[in-house]
């Protein structure tokens, strides 16, 4: 039975008729129906759904149900064609252009446009802002203007691209013209600087679908390069079937890291910017085929990636971002059977995206974010709460929950947890001396000290509540402990707690000195 859908604006096919009749679909997926029902209002619209979580549909679907044509602008030529396949195999008209074309196949596309009706026209960015297509443009009556990939806008996103900052042309050429943005990780700063640059006009927005019950989540720190290996080898050996990413931070990580795996597994290989073209598609293609089980990779392999059967996502160095780490986690599981999701971290990966922070040449507002963006993943892979309910309200997804009851915080004796290794000696993270023993040693409290500690979790818990935030952004249980150890009872005495800065002390110093001492 189909989903009921708000009446769009006339003229409209029935989107429920043409998801069933169309695209042979019966039902729509979390935040489908809301898009669609927006965009055929004529209304712009910010979407947000997670990576797999169907956002192709929000624009075609309107393309077949508005009888029109529908241009999207994507960063990816493969996805493109690929979906363009898809859509022709639907018996639905579709076509893209792009630099990698026969002038013979950009005629065929235009000739096809010039015969009205419902048409899905790809284009890259550059593409779109070429003067020959904004001449031929102004001659068009678009049903709507898509920005795929929409976080490239934002200098604020973790994949900023200059070219998609200058799509905000579409609305000068055809100001009446719609416009649906759309991604799979923004936060809400992404967001608002998204609808600044694309010039959206009071954009309805939809955020839904973070929540991924079929992965597990787990944050592992260990002992150095040693340690993380001896963890790798653990997660390979309980995912004996599937394809598996290994996410590196470098590409010299992620060459020797394949070098160790092709000794004792068949069907390794690499990926990173720095191949050639030609090796990188070829090796795109020997993973989608299965060719290739296992991938070492950068964050250059990702966007537009769409395999069912990932069983295996690792995190070799902690990225800089919870947005990217959201993004290739979310690489996993898309045919929504059980996987695991395993971040390793050791000492020297917040060295390296403090490496390449520093050595970033972006304007001083860009570079501070960015090291709010590195405190905000340190801290969640110091969390003691919900690793799914965190990246629900750092997301602002509609979705909001306490316990995900699958992530090593809420269940570490899961099954599809990563077990600890035989050799578990070499994982484990080495002991530290001094202050920052102080900072990272779990704490042995009596009842006083326990009683005390419980008063600040639940206090953060409710600030991080009503403020809409994760708890882990607070501040984490280290700092937790270090509070119950000193007791501050000024704000002076806050600044000497690790985690507590001058910033943190503005928004609620005050409150969680009241705090300290009602837990007396």
């Amino acid at each position: 039975m189909l989903e009921p859908l708000d009446t769009p604006g006339g003229g409209h096919a029935d989107p429920r008729e043409v998801l069933r009749e169309r695209f042979g679909l019966s039902a729509f997926r979390m935040g489908q129906r809301e898009i669609i029902a927006s965009v055929l209002e004529g209304r712009d619209t910010l979407a947000i759904l997670p990576t797999g979580g169907g956002k192709s549909l929000c624009y075609q679907l309107p393309a077949v149900a508005g009888d029109a044509l529908v241009i999207v602008v994507s960063p990816l030529i493969s996805l493109m064609r690929d979906q363009v396949a898809a859509l022709r195999a639907l018996g639905i008209p579709a076509g893209c252009i792009h630099s990698g074309q026969e002038e013979a196949e950009k005629r065929a596309v235009f000739r096809a446009l010039r015969a009205g009706g419902a048409f899905v026209l790809y284009l890259s960015p550059e593409r779109a802002r070429k003067e020959g297509f904004t001449r031929w443009l102004e001659g068009q009556r678009p049903l709507l203007f898509a920005i795929d990939e929409a976080h490239c806008v934002s200098q604020w996103g973790h994949d900023f691209r200059p070219e998609y900052r200058q799509l905000s042309l579409l609305r000068e050429i055809r100001p009446e013209v719609p416009i649906l943005a759309l991604t799979a990780t923004a936060t809400p700063q992404v967001v608002a600087d998204i609808g600044r640059a694309l010039s959206m006009h009071e954009p309805a927005r939809h955020i839904h679908g973070f929540y991924r019950p079929n992965l597990y989540t787990q944050v592992v720190r260990c002992r150095g390069e040693a340690g993380k290996a001896v963890w790798l080898a653990q997660a390979l050996r309980q995912t004996p079937a599937g394809r598996v990413i290994v996410y590196c931070g470098t590409r010299k990580a992620s060459e020797e890291v394949a070098a160790q795996l092709a000794g004792q597994y068949s069907g390794v290989g690499h990926y990173h910017a720095g191949l050639a073209s030609e090796e990188r598609t070829r090796i795109q293609e020997d993973f989608a085929a299965g060719r290739l089980r296992i991938l070492t990779a950068t964050n250059a392999f990702g966007m537009g990636i769409d395999h069912p059967d990932i069983r295996l996502v690792v995190h070799y160095q902690m990225p800089g971002t919870l947005e990217a780490y959201y993004q290739e986690m979310g690489r996993a599981g898309r045919d929504g059977l059980p996987a695991t999701c395993l971040m390793l971290c050791a000492g020297k990966d917040k060295s390296l995206q403090s490496y390449f922070i520093r050595e970033s040449d972006a304007p001083p507002e860009i570079i501070r974010q960015r090291w709010r963006a590195l405190d905000a993943i340190i801290a969640y892979t110091k969390s003691a709460t919900c690793r799914h309910a965190g990246i629900l309200t750092y997301f602002r997804d509609t979705q909001n929950l306490e316990r995900c009851g699958h992530c090593d915080v809420c269940d570490p004796a899961s099954p599809r947890a990563v077990r600890a290794p035989p050799d578990l000696e070499a994982a484990r993270p080495p002991r530290r001396r001094g202050r920052d023993a102080r900072e990272t040693a779990p704490k042995s409290f009596g009842p006083a000290e326990q009683a005390l500690a419980e008063h600040l979790r639940a206090w953060r818990r409710a600030w991080a509540k009503d403020q809409d935030m994760p708890a882990f952004l607070v501040f984490h249980d280290t700092t937790l402990h270090a509070l119950v150890q000193a007791r501050p009872t000024n704000r002076a005495g806050l600044l000497t707690v690790p985690g507590i800065g001058p910033h943190k002390i503005e928004q609620f110093g005050n409150a969680l000195l009241r705090t300290l001492a009602d837990g007396e």
